[in-house]
């Protein structure tokens, strides 16, 4: 037993590794300019039209979520999502700072604009990959998702594309109604639409060899 919380902080510490390399994931595919992924879509629009940075419209999508949740699961809800928060905090001040760190690279031609889509496609997808290894808390766009699975009976994959679809919408209609043109989704949009979860899922299996538990268990 007194194994448990050092067990329970490894796990945590792998969820913050998840989210620095996802958030480094989003500055490249920012800085690549063929438009961000799905759930960053609409915080990286609305940083195009207000004084919020990228994180910060991150952060305040995610407590829009959170939100959401609570709305939706009512009674159901479980206080130990409220992890959420400070999860969300730690993302969107890492995504402001991932895209400061990468502001200095810089590319002439078509195909380096996909290098670093690319490289921003596979770090967020081994973001992901480690978050649900980690196996603690979600963020807060896939607490959602999770949160209308549970009253609705829809499977899990076909919400979760719903829900990005939603998004992506949204983020069109904000650049178009306060930029005048189509900004933060383009090719790479789809391109991560379709390959983070494959790369993810991929990467989990890679990962389903390293086991945690056994680990506890060797140094107990």
């Amino acid at each position: 037993m007194n194994k448990l919380p050092v067990y329970i902080l490894k796990r945590y510490l792998l969820l913050l590794i998840g989210l620095a390399i996802m958030a480094f994931g989003v500055a490249f595919s920012i800085k690549a300019s063929l438009g961000t992924s799905p759930i960053s879509s609409v915080p990286y629009v609305v940083s195009l039209f207000t004084p919020l940075t990228v994180g910060t419209a991150t952060i305040i999508m995610h407590c829009v979520f959170i939100l959401l949740q609570i709305l939706i699961l009512r009674k159901k809800y479980h206080p130990i999502q409220m992890m959420q928060l400070p999860v969300a905090f730690f993302f969107g001040y890492l995504t402001d700072f991932g895209v400061w760190a990468v502001r200095g690279i810089s590319y002439d031609t078509y195909w380096q604009q996909w290098l670093l889509c690319l490289i921003g496609i596979f770090l967020v997808a081994v973001g992901v990959s480690l978050e649900v290894k980690a196996g603690v808390v979600v963020l807060a766009g896939e607490g959602v998702v999770l949160a209308i699975c549970q009253v609705l009976p829809v499977k899990f994959g076909y919400m979760k594309v719903g829900f990005d679809v939603t998004l992506v919408v949204i983020a069109c209609v904000l650049s178009l109604c306060f930029t005048g043109q189509l900004q933060g989704v383009r090719e790479g949009t789809v391109a991560a639409a379709v390959m983070v979860g494959l790369i993810a899922k991929q990467l989990g299996r890679l990962l389903s060899h390293w086991k945690l538990e056994d680990i506890e268990r060797k140094d107990a």
